[in-house]
């Protein structure tokens, strides 16, 4: 893999806590010369491993990046045993446009990994996160929502990777957590992703979705600040306290059938007739969608193709033809 273009103003092998950024070179139409500035935060105390965390990954999805900037603040070295290295803002650009791709070259942070060193802009900070910070991890983790687009039972995510025991570290770390849901999910909107290339490079590794946009507030921030310091109290790597107890036991799901993700089959507005949490069977409607073109046809029904509990669902009601309209989810169990 070529070596990286972005030079960091952090120390990695330095004790205590630093701050600073990843420059990342540019050149844009009002300066040849520029650079774009990605925050990252290293905290290292006494020997012991490392954890990668993440924020930001997409630029609608605000949880990571407010509970992570929160948590540098709050972190001491001497609550630290090795070493916890935090990126708030991994796509700053689109972070401070709003946007869920970056507004510098358009591309998906979370559909680019593992990069270039000779790409664009999401490329080459892809490329560095792959290359230079995935061989410091143990565990790493990347905050989701479901943003501008979908509305979530909180839950924390992961493959169901083919390496059982590298499963149950990851079942066993999002337990910690303890956010209602645990979900094993399958690749339906391209491949790489941060999580999978993580994961496929043995790191016990864990995803979120906390949540969305409309359900950004003090509960689902709560629950994520709260569900970050236990997993890394579980793994040992803060040693403040032992970790906080669940309100319930998180419950294990599965959606990895490919018509688990129901997709528009026209674009209109999409009406739902179920809210989420509920159990949907195979061939019920779980919604029709009304055009806008032609206001007074009938609606085009939407059936469910497959079982489950609708753990996701649309939250803009103007959908196009092949957006994902919801996710329906079984209970699983490792054995």
């Amino acid at each position: 893999m070529s070596a990286t273009q972005i030079i960091t103003t952090v120390d990695f092998e330095r004790p205590g806590k630093q701050t600073g950024v990843l420059a990342v070179p540019q050149s844009t139409n009002t300066s040849g010369w520029a650079t774009e500035y990605i925050p990252i935060a290293v905290i290292r105390g006494a020997p012991g491993p490392t954890a990668l965390i993440f924020g930001g990954n997409h630029g609608d999805e605000y949880e990571g990046p407010v509970v992570l900037m929160k948590l540098v603040r709050m972190l001491k070295p001497e609550d630290v045993r090795g070493r916890i290295i935090i990126i708030p803002m991994l796509n700053r650009p689109a972070i401070a446009a709003g946007t869920r791709l970056s507004p510098l070259d358009g591309k998906n942070m979370n559909r680019v990994f593992p990069g270039r060193a000779d790409g664009t802009i999401t490329e080459t900070i892809a490329h560095y996160v792959s290359s230079v910070l995935f061989p410091l991890a143990d565990l790493v983790i990347d905050i989701h929502s479901g943003g501008r687009s979908a509305h979530f039972l909180p839950l924390v995510s992961m493959h169901h990777v083919p390496d059982r025991e590298q499963l149950r570290r990851m079942i066993d770390a999002a337990l910690a957590w303890g956010a209602p849901y645990i979900l094993l999910y399958r690749d339906v909107g391209g491949t790489g992703l941060l999580s999978g290339e993580a994961e496929r490079m043995g790191k016990l590794t864990l995803g979120t979705e906390m949540g969305s946009a409309a359900q950004f507030g003090v509960d689902m921030l709560t629950l994520t600040e709260r569900g970050v310091c236990n997993v890394l109290r579980q793994a040992g790597i803060l040693v403040d306290h032992a970790p906080e107890q669940a309100i319930a036991p998180s419950q294990i799901m599965i959606a990895d059938q490919y018509d688990d993700y129901i997709m528009a089959p026209v674009s209109g507005i999409f009406e739902p007739f179920f809210e989420m949490g509920a159990w949907v069977d195979v061939g019920q409607t779980i919604g029709q969608i009304h055009s806008v073109e032609h206001p007074f046809y009938d609606p085009v029904t939407v059936p469910a193709r497959t079982d489950g509990l609708l753990i996701s669902r649309r939250a803009f009601p103007l959908v196009r033809q092949g957006d994902c309209l919801a996710t329906l989810a079984r209970p699983w169990s490792l054995g």
